[in-house]
């Protein structure tokens, strides 16, 4: 491409810009006018959108992208160019359900990278909330989409091979994104109630995060998501998928599993459930061709790594405070009745 990636939605939805970015992948007639149709803003902003272009055609778009940062923002450049790797490298290559990506243009000297996938919703997909509780069944459906993506070993080779892909952990347990003085202050906020004092307490936190990458990293990497919430689940009539890559990473599977179960149930459910879906998630791995840990052995990792979603979702920022809320306490629940510090040595 001849024209600097976008940096501003205004940039991001030229039709010039659109013309250049989509001509290479097989939209040979130029986009004539752009409409938007859901903007959402997070730290990235994903707008929804439909192209017309000059031969009469029109086309449904989703555009993901760091957009309008404030200035000295740098997240553009830990997350974008992994996400947009993960559909240039990956995506084709394993069995998960994703978006079909149209194209993902990455500026690697600036370390900006741009997703422009099909609108999921305008085929009739449907996005999950964090304010609407799975129950198990619907849990399960998404723990097989997780058991094939830590199975991508199969067609990708050996993960840590992969080394454009951290572990992630371990850079979140070096503290630079917010220090325990800054993560108390918001524990001690709205999104620590119920809590107990011991799981609220910001620097016992960081202590078990650190602990955690230091287990973690003796146990075999997997390809794993990284954020895998409610909100980063879609369904189709073909099945449940997985969106937003940009914390992809190498890491053990008990993080995206104790995640996410924790994450997309209720407290209540996630007490009453949590075990049999572990069980349902190792059976997968077991039915895809893999060997999982023993139970007893895949509990105890899972007990452990529920400090990671947990430490996510603490130092969150810019999502909306009612669903910090309902994740904050979710995953702090789980902290709690694992009892997770204790089995980190803390």
């Amino acid at each position: 491409m001849t024209r600097a990636l976008p940096s501003t939605l205004k940039q991001a939805l030229d039709p010039a810009w659109l013309t250049e970015a989509l001509t290479p992948v097989g939209f040979k007639a130029r986009v004539s006018a752009v409409e938007t149709v859901e903007i959402l803003r997070t730290v990235a902003t994903k707008v929804r959108f439909k192209a017309r272009f000059e031969d009469g055609s029109e086309g449904a778009f989703c555009l993901k992208a760091y957009l309008d940062l404030e200035a000295g923002t740098n997240q553009s450049n830990i997350t974008s160019v992994r996400e947009a790797d993960f559909y240039n490298l990956l995506a084709s290559k394993v069995t998960v359900r994703t978006p079909e990506c149209v194209t993902a243009p990455v500026d690697r000297e600036a370390q900006i990278g741009v997703v422009i996938m099909r609108d999921l919703i305008a085929s009739g997909a449907r996005f999950c909330t964090a304010l609407e509780p799975f129950n198990a069944d619907r849990a399960a459906r998404s723990l097989e989409q997780l058991a094939r993506l830590h199975m991508s070993h199969q067609t990708l080779g050996p993960i840590e091979n992969l080394t454009w892909l951290p572990r992630q952990i371990e850079w979140l347990a070096q503290g630079t994104y917010t220090g325990p003085e800054a993560l108390q202050a918001l524990m001690n906020g709205p999104r620590g109630v119920g809590l107990p004092d011991r799981t609220r307490n910001a620097a016992l936190l960081i202590q078990a995060l650190k602990a955690l990458a230091v287990v973690d990293a003796q146990r075999p990497p997997s390809l794993i998501h990284g954020d895998c919430h409610a909100g980063n689940i879609f369904e189709t009539a073909e099945g449940t998928g997985l969106i937003d890559w940009q914390l992809l990473q190498q890491g053990g599977w008990a993080l995206d599993i104790v995640y996410h179960i924790s994450a997309v149930l209720s407290v209540e459910t996630a007490e009453r459930e949590e075990r049999a879906l572990l069980g349902h998630y190792l059976e997968t791995i077991r039915r895809l061709g893999g060997t999982p840990p023993d139970p007893e052995e895949a509990w105890l990792q899972y007990r452990q790594s529920a400090v990671y979603g947990f430490y996510l979702w603490a130092i969150t920022r810019k999502v909306d405070p009612p669903i910090i809320n309902a994740f904050v306490n979710r995953l702090g629940s789980a902290v709690t009745r694992h009892d997770s510090f204790r089995l980190l040595g803390l």
